[in-house]
């Protein structure tokens, strides 16, 4: 059962759309006020500055990704397919805009501006994200379904920086098509 929405949800899931869209920088609560429905006293009744309302975003976003993965490692076994829903995941988001970029691939980008705070969740979800993609990628081997040349830790780099990057590309072209086409070659080399 659903519970009902907070004003304080409202404001997280309009947070988020206005990150993906422009990063940290590109929003005020005056764009959240609009939004929302609500006055910008309402906002910083919930969330003090921009630093808390974007820290608990990313937090709430991490929590959701460890989830995510969490249910892919109880539904799929196998380390191959376990890569592939991953990238089919973001290519299923990109495609029909329900999530076409990662919050925190987004806000890495401004790492150097953003508050310290902000930027620990930030770079905990890269650390979280590596971390399970290298356990992937050592059971695929170990199982015999993937190939590496090099360490699972710097593939686990790579994967998510060709994700990420596919990312961007889909979004410079203008074409969610680009996702998939710099992904599969990806998926394709890892395969034993």
């Amino acid at each position: 059962m659903n519970t009902p929405s907070t004003k304080a949800d409202d404001i997280l899931r309009c947070a988020r759309a206005l990150i993906v869209r422009g990063g940290y920088n590109s929003f005020s609560y005056a764009d959240i006020s609009g939004v929302v429905g609500i006055r910008n006293a309402s906002i910083h009744h919930h969330f003090p500055s921009k630093a808390d309302l974007v820290r608990r975003l990313v937090a709430q976003y991490r929590q959701e990704a460890e989830a995510g993965l969490a249910e892919l490692e109880r539904n799929v076994a196998d380390p191959l397919e376990q890569l592939r829903a991953y990238v089919g995941y973001w290519e299923g988001c990109i495609a029909d805009a329900s999530h076409p970029f990662c919050v925190c691939a987004m806000l890495a980008g401004e790492i150097p501006v953003l508050p310290e705070a902000v930027a620990v969740e930030v770079r905990a979800h890269f650390r979280r994200l590596s971390a399970w993609l290298a356990s992937v990628l050592e059971r695929g081997v170990a199982e015999g379904r993937l190939t590496l040349t090099g360490s699972a830790g710097d593939n686990a780099e790579i994967f998510m920086a060709t994700v990420h990057g596919a990312m961007l590309s889909a979004r410079a072209y203008g074409e969610p098509g680009m996702f998939g086409a710099i992904t599969r070659p990806l998926l394709q080399r890892l395969a034993a």
